[in-house]
C-alpha cells in the first residue's frame, strides 16, 4: 500500500493518492473522514497489474481518519501517518496528516 501526496501552490489543497496491490479483490474503496465513510464516494479503479488506484482533492492542515474496503473487509494502510482507536469500530482506524 502506498500514500502519496503532492501540495499544490498557491491552493489549500493536496492531491493524495491511494494505492493498494489487491489482485485477488474485486472491489476495493477508501472511505474515511473526507468522504463520510461512504464507499460510492471513495472507489478506487483496478490497473491491469491488480493494483487498485484513486486520488482525492484534499483540504490540507488537516487529519483525517481513513481504512480500505477490500471485498467487505476493513483494512489500515501500513505506510499510514498513524493509526487512532475508534470505540465505534472497535478497531484502529489509519490517520493522514496533511
Amino acid at each position: 500500500m502506498a500514500i502519496t501526496k503532492q501540495y499544490l501552490k498557491g491552493k489549500p489543497v493536496c492531491k493524495v493518492t491511494f494505492t493498494v496491490p489487491a489482485e485477488e479483490a474485486v472491489k476495493v474503496f477508501v472511505v474515511g473522514d473526507f468522504n463520510q465513510w461512504n464507499p460510492k464516494e471513495g472507489a478506487l479503479r483496478k490497473l491491469k497489474n491488480g493494483t487498485f488506484k484513486g486520488t482525492m482533492d484534499l483540504p490540507k492542515d488537516t487529519s483525517y481518519e481513513f481504512r480500505y474496503l477490500v471485498d467487505d473487509s476493513f483494512i489500515n494502510d501500513a505506510e499510514a501517518d498513524g493509526y487512532k482507536w475508534n470505540e465505534f469500530a472497535g478497531a484502529e482506524n489509519s490517520v493522514l496528516a496533511l
